[in-house]
């Protein structure tokens, strides 16, 4: 065999023996030093808390078994026409228990005092806060309790007192009388109701006065005033009656605002 015989059997070798014998480098394997702790379990991420219930708004009430517009109106200190219309309530009568009512005025948005500032072009705006308060007139009695003693009542039957002031069962007072006696306004105001729209008072009528104060006036037989008129102190606005109650008697209540309160404290003594 001659010498370049030789020389291409061995290149061939060669080649084979490198395709058959070569290798890449070698993984790696991480393996966990000696002594070493294996890293602790991430804990499950916790569920995001239930949103709580939304706080009561005031100046909102929600509609309860039994509830009328008048009874939600009278309890809040407000005219049903004014909460009615706060609503959008086209037919009084209707209200659905857990419905959501406005029983306040709603806020008034603050105005804006727009005016051309001096020396320029250019137009300054202010809110009517940063104005100067206006200087109002010093108020003769300023002691507490003087709005109370704005208000002088009367007395609007004339009768023994039957049951007095019992707050919650007993929001007013009951006056003896027989049917048909005069029940009359304890102070001059505004007729707001008339009707039979709050139960267990019967016939009644309402009357807002200054100061906040409301007095009202139920069991009544027959009423002669008529909503939105002006009464006197003193006026007949009803005869005593026993509708819805056990016998002829006025129940007889003063609120301020939402608040019932004790009729014998503001009443002269008998």
């Amino acid at each position: 065999m001659s010498r370049s015989s030789l020389a291409a059997i061995a290149i061939l070798a060669l080649s084979a023996a490198a395709c058959t014998t070569y290798q890449g480098p070698a993984p790696v394997e991480q393996r966990a030093v000696r002594g070493a702790r294996a890293p602790a379990p991430k804990p499950p991420a916790a569920a995001a808390p239930a949103k709580a219930p939304a706080a009561a708004v005031d100046g909102y009430y929600t509609v309860k078994q039994g509830d009328t517009l008048y009874s939600i109106a009278l309890d809040n200190g407000a005219d049903y026409r004014e909460v009615a219309q706060w609503n959008g309530l086209d037919d009084p009568t209707k209200l659905r228990i857990g419905q959501v009512l406005r029983v306040k005025p709603p806020e008034q948005r603050q105005g804006v005092v727009v005016s051309a500032a001096k020396g320029s072009g250019k137009v300054e705006s202010r809110t009517l806060e940063s104005a100067p308060p206006a200087q109002k007139p010093v108020a003769a009695a300023t002691a507490a309790g003087a709005a109370d003693e704005a208000v002088d009542f009367i007395w609007p039957a004339k009768g023994k007192v039957l049951a007095g002031f019992a707050e919650p069962r007993s929001k007013g007072i009951d006056i003896d009388g027989k049917v048909g006696d005069p029940v009359v306004a304890s102070a001059a105001g505004r007729v707001t109701y008339i009707g039979t729209g709050i139960p267990g008072l019967g016939k009644l009528v309402v009357i807002k006065h200054d100061n906040g104060f409301i007095t009202v006036y139920a069991h009544n037989k027959d009423i002669v005033v008529k909503e939105q008129q002006n009464v006197a102190r003193g006026q007949k606005i009803a005869e005593l009656g026993n509708t819805d109650a056990d016998r002829p008697k006025l129940h007889f209540q003063i609120r301020k605002g939402s608040a019932a309160v004790d009729p014998m404290r503001y009443l002269p003594a008998s």
